[in-house]
């Protein structure tokens, strides 16, 4: 497998709304969410390898995994999610299963998965507009989406959690990010080398293109900081893929009529 470095690509809203962005009158957006993220098992794997045989997890949850719980937390095309932080609350530990999954053609192989056992995060993350679908320009109402998402959270989601696979399902409740004890809080600094990072979609990059990310993971104070998605350092290109259409009133309810839903 070759690798790349990255080529430059235009970043969706450079400075992180969390902080500094700010609305039509003025007032900063609502965006940023903390949550506790727990499960009995975790597979954390490069998805280009997912095609068969053994699997073995990554010991730290990849973006992509975790932008996965967002998603499943609450989403629209009319914003993306980041992942700013998440903290490692208990200690690493494997447990190595056999499976019986399915393959091509029917019926199932016998295979060695081995998985993240007993695992618990705190995760950080805030939304952004999606600058590259204009045509949702009306449904950017961050009061809305916030008062949704908020209230997804404390049910513990929209849909089913995951940690990686369908296998290891999780639970989410909100949590005040850096509360506690954790495991790795006096652990200066550990390297995990080269790991998988996230994909870049064409309808958040504006190009119809699929491309996996790669980056130096580093746990720090118990805490792993992501780089955003088009500052990865290494870049790899997957295949062409065009771009989902979607429009409100069509194939997407108005932000405003799903929170009177609620």
């Amino acid at each position: 497998m070759q690798y790349r470095r990255a080529a430059p690509r235009v970043a969706v809203n450079v400075l992180r709304i969390r902080d500094a962005a700010r609305g039509n009158e003025g007032e900063i957006m609502k965006n940023s969410i903390s949550f506790r993220l727990w499960g009995r098992y975790a597979l954390f794997t490069d998805p280009i390898t997912k095609v068969g045989g053994e699997k073995c997890s990554y010991h730290l949850p990849t973006y992509e995994a975790i932008k996965g719980v967002l998603k499943s937390i609450y989403w629209k095309p009319t914003l993306i999610w980041h992942v700013d932080k998440v903290r490692v609350m208990k200690p690493l530990r494997t447990q190595t299963k056999g499976t019986k999954p399915l393959v091509w053609g029917g019926g199932n192989s016998l295979a060695i998965y081995t998985f993240l056992r007993d695992v618990e995060y705190q995760v950080e993350a805030h939304f952004e507009w999606n600058e590259h679908r204009p045509e949702l320009a009306g449904d950017r109402i961050d009061g809305k989406h916030y008062s949704i998402l908020k209230r997804t959270l404390e049910k513990g989601g929209r849909q089913d959690i995951f940690l990686g696979t369908h296998d290891c399902q999780a639970y989410v409740e909100p949590c005040e990010f850096g509360a506690g004890e954790g495991a790795y809080d006096k652990l200066e600094e550990l390297a995990f080398g080269l790991m998988f990072h996230s994909f870049a979609y064409p309808d958040e990059t504006g190009i119809e293109e699929l491309h996996s990310q790669f980056w130096q993971a580093t746990l720090k104070n118990g805490i792993l900081e992501f780089p955003r998605p088009e500052q990865c350092p290494v870049s790899r290109f997957v295949r062409p893929m065009s771009i989902k259409e979607f429009g409100v009133g069509a194939n997407l309810l108005a932000v405003e009529d799903e929170e009177a839903q609620l």
